[in-house]
């Protein structure tokens, strides 16, 4: 309903922009524990027991709440702070507020600033490898809320291939344009970025993020080696869960890499411009970057993930 100045707020109707969890959404499921894309794991504001005057106090908890929100996502409110013994409860930007602050939490935070970054771990292949490499790091969160909150507010796992040492030929090269065209990949609440260029494109899920996600791997990225003679050379990064959104506490990224081809082994008196075994590519780095929600726009703390670790590493 609309409110003007004078109108009498109901307990039970504070109540519904505090608590409700269905839309019009109350703060509490967005800005609390929430479910699925709703919820940045702060803390929950009261509601008033049925009967009860709505105090200016109560009114201000919700307001500066909206406000924490609003810094953090960058969505701008009208409705501000009222004073003791005022006849208006609330003022009639609330409602649109509160239906803004719920999309953009929804979203992914898209508007988000206060994000700091950290390392969430690296592992590199043991050698060189012939045939297909396989990298699987994994980021633990605490619990579900911490995890759906920290994509929610805007967090996101950069994914960063790359290589380790050289090996005669063009396989260094090769592998290296494929890292370069990747660049960073930030997998996000609902979506992924890339933010390298080039190279054939072979899959593009870039359209998947958290939210997206399933206990099956899904490729974000893969992609074909454009260079001459290696155009069956390929690598993309795919990330999977633990359990369902609603559950999960852990993301795994993988990184793949394939050189399926068999390419001639050069043997004496044959070597010279040429390597001695040049199906030999060489090993594979994964790093990933853990951009996390900070607190210095509003949220009350960082949100951030509890551990990390190498799940596998082979090559063949």
């Amino acid at each position: 309903m609309a409110y003007t100045a004078g109108d009498t707020i109901l307990d039970d109707e504070y109540n519904a922009f505090v608590n409700n969890s269905s839309s019009p959404y109350g703060y509490n499921h967005f800005a609390g524990p929430g479910l699925g894309e709703y919820g940045l794991n702060q803390a929950t504001i009261s509601t008033v027991s049925a009967g009860d005057t709505v105090q200016a106090s109560s009114w201000n908890a919700l307001f500066t709440g909206l406000d924490n929100i609003s810094n953090h996502t960058n969505v701008a409110i009208t409705s501000t702070s009222v004073s003791a013994g005022d006849t208006i409860a609330i003022k009639a930007a609330l409602i649109g507020d509160l239906a803004n602050l719920a999309a953009a939490v929804a979203g992914g935070s898209t508007g988000a600033t206060a994000i700091s970054t950290a390392a969430a771990g690296s592992s590199t292949n043991s050698g060189t490898w012939n045939t297909s490499s396989t990298i699987e790091r994994s980021v633990t969160f605490a619990d579900n809320a911490t995890m759906r909150a920290f994509f929610n507010a805007g967090g996101y796992i950069r994914a960063n291939p790359g290589t380790s040492g050289s090996v005669a030929g063009d396989k260094d090269v090769v592998f290296q344009e494929l890292e370069a065209a990747f660049g960073n990949i930030d997998i996000k609440a609902h979506s992924s970025t890339r933010s390298g260029s080039g190279e054939t494109l072979t899959t593009n899920g870039l359209g998947n993020g958290f939210h997206d996600l399933s206990t099956s791997y899904t490729t974000i990225l893969k992609l074909t080696s454009n260079n001459s003679g290696y155009t069956s050379n390929t690598l993309q990064i795919d990330a999977k869960l633990n359990a369902a959104v609603s559950s999960a506490t852990v993301i795994t990224v993988r990184l793949y890499a394939t050189d399926p081809a068999d390419d001639t082994t050069y043997t004496s008196p044959n070597t010279s411009g040429v390597p001695a075994n040049p199906n030999e590519a060489p090993a594979m780095v994964l790093a990933l970057t853990e951009g996390y929600p900070n607190n210095t726009e509003g949220l009350a703390s960082d949100i951030r993930a509890a551990s990390n670790a190498q799940v596998s590493n082979t090559q063949s």
